[in-house]
């Protein structure tokens, strides 16, 4: 009897701890590609956009994706509020939606003639009524267990006034090589209880999750003024600046786009090669546009971006020289290296480091790195240049005295010399 009682707690505590496990951006299934979540304003360039949105603004987010198949399946969508870490909170399903927290994906069409067949879904998000951070999750049928996808968001209420900017940094070694956020709260419009302690901010670098900083405490507090100030002294308010991204151009499949070394179209599939890519650690710095790793659904040869697009069999390659770790592929196009087609290995016929990858005709970014520590490490590969266009957000997050989650109380975007295409 004991025993029982014993194995039964411990079960107990093994599904509390699983229930707790952050959440991130994933891809259950090798069938489904081309996952999305942007604002759905109606622009085009709004796909390469962060999945953020101020709460009650009257803007949805629109979640896209393809799913290799000749017919539609059903899936359903669940929302799932998050803490600062990203495991689920403390709030009951009614507290954050008014409607009940499952929804079925019905929006979908047929691909146009297109060699590898795909079903295109959409779903548009239903309004949440708190802020904070937020996972969707797509499952197929009504079965949790079969979850295809998750993909992270944020909505913010913006209740204190939040400035940002990039400055030199103040560690004279790494001048030239990286970039320092300061940043700067305004609390007039809302009482904080403790904010030295209760604030956190955090800093991300290019819609990437794996390098973020989190400030925690401030570099001065003025209550009489209501303004905190984070300009930090010890480097953890700095990121390297990196170097512009690297491109590809698969707009086109009857026509070879910039860095297309080759493209090759069967009866049943569309095959591309990239050009050969050189590391580039100790390279002059040079400006040109990009999209700070991101990647855009286009077709220029068809009217239809969604529907009429071949995927494309691709396969990227990198010259050893002076490559001294496992390099990876990483963008938005691999999840910044989640993916497992990340990870390039050395073809000893070519003797060149290799990946391939099934993209939707379009525009990609890219860069190489060596998986560290502290997230990928571009630097050695790519080289850092203070002069680097970046995209920076700021995130404010509070926990009020006796709640049971973490406010997202203000939001930044910060682009200072932006170059898109």
């Amino acid at each position: 009897m004991k025993r029982s009682v014993v194995l039964f707690f411990l079960l107990i505590a093994g599904q509390l701890v699983l229930a707790q496990e952050a959440l991130f951006d994933r891809i259950f299934e090798e069938n489904i590609q081309s996952v999305r979540l942007f604002p759905n304003s109606g622009d085009f360039a709004a796909q390469m956009n962060s999945p953020i949105l101020e709460l009650n603004s009257g803007v949805a987010l629109n979640l896209t994706f393809d799913d290799f198949a000749y017919d539609p399946d059903m899936y359903s969508a669940k929302i799932i509020h998050c803490d600062f870490d990203w495991t689920p909170s403390d709030l009951k399903e009614n507290e954050y939606l008014n409607q009940y927290n499952e929804f079925n994906v019905l929006d979908y069409e047929y691909s146009i003639d297109t060699r590898i067949p795909y079903i295109h879904y959409n779903f548009v998000l239903p309004p949440v009524s708190k802020s904070g951070n937020y996972v969707i999750k797509v499952y197929r049928g009504r079965d949790e267990s079969q979850t295809i996808l998750t993909k992270r968001f944020m909505v913010y209420q913006k209740a204190v006034n939040l400035a940002a900017r990039v400055v030199p940094p103040s560690t004279t070694e790494d001048r030239r090589k990286v970039q320092q956020v300061n940043v700067t709260v305004n609390y007039k419009g809302r009482e904080l209880f403790d904010p030295r302690n209760n604030l956190r901010v955090m800093i991300r670098q290019n819609q990437r999750w794996d390098n973020v900083k989190v400030l925690d405490k401030p570099t001065m507090l003025r209550e009489d003024t209501k303004m905190i100030e984070y300009n930090l002294f010890d480097g953890s308010n700095t990121f390297k600046g990196g170097n512009e991204f690297r491109f590809l151009d698969l707009r086109f499949v009857r026509a070879r786009g910039m860095n297309v070394k080759s493209v090759k179209m069967e009866e049943d599939v569309v095959y591309a090669e990239a050009g050969i890519d050189k590391i580039r650690p100790d390279g002059v710095y040079s400006e040109y546009l990009d999209m700070n790793g991101q990647y855009a659904i286009m077709n220029l040869e068809r009217q239809n971006h969604e529907r009429e697009s071949e995927y494309i069999v691709t396969t990227f390659y990198l010259d050893p020289e002076g490559v001294k770790e496992q390099p990876y592929l990483v963008g938005a196009l691999t999840l910044w290296g989640l993916t497992p087609d990340a990870k390039m290995e050395l073809n000893p016929n070519t003797n060149m480091y290799e990946t391939t990858l099934i993209l939707k005709q379009g525009w990609y970014d890219y860069q190489y790195a060596y998986k560290g520590s502290d997230g990928w490490d571009m630097a050695p590969l790519e080289g850092s240049h203070f002069e680097t266009e970046n995209e920076y957000e700021v995130f404010i997050y509070y926990r009020d005295m006796g709640s049971r989650y973490d406010e997202l109380i203000s939001y930044f975007n910060l682009n200072p010399n932006k170059r898109r295409l």
